[in-house]
């Protein structure tokens, strides 16, 4: 049995957004990324303090994980929170910090 998660509404749109830019190129290929994401959120939600805090990104009682299969998304959580709260999944060359402080 998975352990429970769940998206803030701009933690889906960010997956949807993730999706549809993926799929102008391949639709299986945006399904493989977000399989795998989905995936890393029940491991997540499983294992919640496995990821890093980053105080130079954040004071918010988040922490950060890498997409091992797809580094190049990084998930944000809140790993007290029952089920997991993911609160943003982003794109590692966007800019974290102001993502997450116009989000808070």
């Amino acid at each position: 049995m998975s352990a429970p998660f769940q998206l803030t509404p701009q933690a889906t749109g960010d997956l949807d957004s993730i999706w549809w830019f993926i799929a102008e190129e391949s639709r299986e290929a945006a399904q493989r990324v977000e399989t795998e994401i989905l995936a890393t959120c029940r491991r997540l939600a499983a294992h919640p303090r496995i990821g890093s805090k980053r105080r130079d990104i954040t004071m918010l009682p988040v922490r950060f994980w890498t997409v091992t299969k797809f580094p190049n998304y990084v998930i944000v959580y809140r790993p007290e929170t029952v089920p997991l709260t993911v609160v943003a999944i982003l794109h590692g060359k966007r800019d974290l910090k102001e993502v997450l402080e116009q989000r808070s």
